[in-house]
């Protein structure tokens, strides 16, 4: 009985509009990826159960997925602050996480340390390529230059917009986008009826014949997981989560 469903569930990924079926090394695709990043410290060798360590004084990032030196830009969309670094090892760590930082590279994008929610995409290899950390806040640049006592006010404040974010921040895990909404629905009452609770998942229709399943939208980071790895043993791997306002 799992067979059928597991074959059922693959038929309805390789009819997800936004997955290609097949592809050539002429046509790899960059990675791209929104979710949470797991910011390292020495007691995750306990928990998420890997061994190689990350300088937290250093400007270091680690993925489970892509190799090493691979330029990866990262992005904190609250703030829209960015780095791009080179991934300096390959780990393997929690599927839920897109993305392992140090603990600097997390405060240069001044991460929300509970929700650290960013996007990820991978660069085009450049043998000049130097590590940069980029923003939008042109003014406060500004005002950092020439008062650094002024700085520390803003920054103040910085933080207190922070826990207002935290506080209404939502997010959901995308499952895909297909053609059809019967079948769309179908794949919704498969997965509602094994390892995802009942009445967690939603369709939303975004086109004629262009409709995303995904889950309803949650401030728990602890419940997107447990839904997360419900999918997960569906088949269904590196989901990307949405945030919103």
């Amino acid at each position: 009985m799992r067979y059928n469903i597991l074959l059922l569930i693959f038929i309805f990924v390789a009819s997800c509009s936004n997955i290609p079926l097949s592809k050539s090394s002429s046509d790899y695709v960059p990675y791209k990826n929104s979710g949470f990043a797991l910011i390292y410290n020495p007691d995750l060798h306990k928990n998420e159960k890997f061994y190689k360590k990350i300088n937290n004084k250093n400007m270091e990032i680690g993925h489970n997925t892509l190799k090493k030196n691979s330029i990866l830009k990262i992005t904190n969309p609250d703030n829209m602050r960015s780095i791009e670094l080179k991934i300096t090892k390959k780990i393997n760590y929690s599927p839920f996480y897109k993305i392992i930082l140090s603990q600097r590279v997390a405060d240069e994008l001044q991460l929300n340390k509970e929700m650290p929610f960013v996007d990820v995409t991978e660069r085009k290899k450049n043998k000049s390529f130097v590590a940069k950390v980029a923003t939008t806040h042109t003014e406060e640049q500004k005002v950092e230059n020439k008062a650094p006592i002024t700085k520390v006010k803003i920054d103040n404040i910085s933080i207190n917009k922070k826990t207002d974010i935290k506080k209404s921040k939502k997010f959901s895990i995308i499952v895909g986008v297909f053609y059809s909404e019967i079948s769309t629905n179908e794949l919704k009452e498969i997965l509602e009826r094994g390892y995802v609770n009942n009445g967690s998942l939603i369709v939303k229709k975004l086109g004629k014949n262009k409709f995303m399943l995904s889950s309803k939208a949650y401030t728990s980071i602890n419940t997107l997981k447990k839904l997360y790895f419900g999918l997960n043993k569906y088949g269904f791997d590196d989901l990307e989560i949405e945030q919103h306002d």
